[in-house]
């Protein structure tokens, strides 16, 4: 191969690269809004599942605050959704990180009672291995349902974790740092938002549409 050519193959490689590049970079500019409305519904019918109608007369999504604090599993700050029935705080939900999955971060919704109570948990994204470590979701497993109706004494609380651990919470078969990582973030948050329930309600926390929109 003479050098004349070497030099047009490695130019042609590089204008292929570039092309390349730029489709990539284009067809993400082009479904970000899209998968953004995605997720947006996905979290909106995960909140309407955990706190249901009949618990609140304010639209959740428009009661959204951004909270910043490590308990929720992330250094960024995360939404929080208050719930309210005849302006009597009903209800908190969180979106929370369990940062130290199998695959990396899952993300979360949880919500309480102001007493503490757990109303619920679902799945809101993550990257566990398909028919192990994905039996977080709920279309895969009733597993995540297991926490309803739970709640955290204290940090000590020995019962938040898997059974293989000595706690009260079934594990896969094949993929303990799951359900592992899952309790324990849901554990964490859980009890931060009981103990701050009071000054969450009443904050004039940043608004969850307005950051988004920056």
């Amino acid at each position: 191969m003479t050098k004349k050519s070497m030099q047009r193959n490695g130019f042609l490689l590089a204008a292929f690269a570039i092309v390349a590049t730029f489709l990539v970079l284009a067809v993400e500019a082009l479904t970000a809004d899209r998968i953004k409305s995605q997720q947006r519904a996905q979290t909106l019918r995960s909140l309407n599942e955990i706190i249901p109608a009949d618990r609140h007369d304010n639209d959740l999504y428009q009661s959204c605050g951004l909270v910043r604090n490590p308990a929720l599993g992330s250094e960024q700050p995360m939404p929080v959704y208050r719930a309210f029935d005849d302006q009597k705080p009903t209800a908190l939900a969180a979106e929370i990180i369990a940062p130290n999955g199998y695959s990396g971060p899952i993300r979360l919704l949880l919500a309480i009672r102001p007493d503490g109570e757990i109303l619920g948990v679902r799945t809101l994204q993550h990257q566990e291995t398909p028919g192990l470590g994905d039996k977080i979701e709920l279309q895969k497993s009733d597993w995540i349902l297991s926490f309803a109706g739970k709640q955290v004494r204290s940090a000590d609380d020995e019962r938040w974790t898997v059974q293989r651990d000595g706690g009260m919470f079934d594990q896969f078969t094949g993929a303990t740092i799951t359900p592992r990582a899952v309790v324990q973030a849901v554990k964490t948050a859980a009890l931060y938002l009981e103990e701050n329930s009071t000054t969450l309600f009443n904050s004039d926390l940043a608004n969850c549409q307005e950051a988004s929109n920056e």
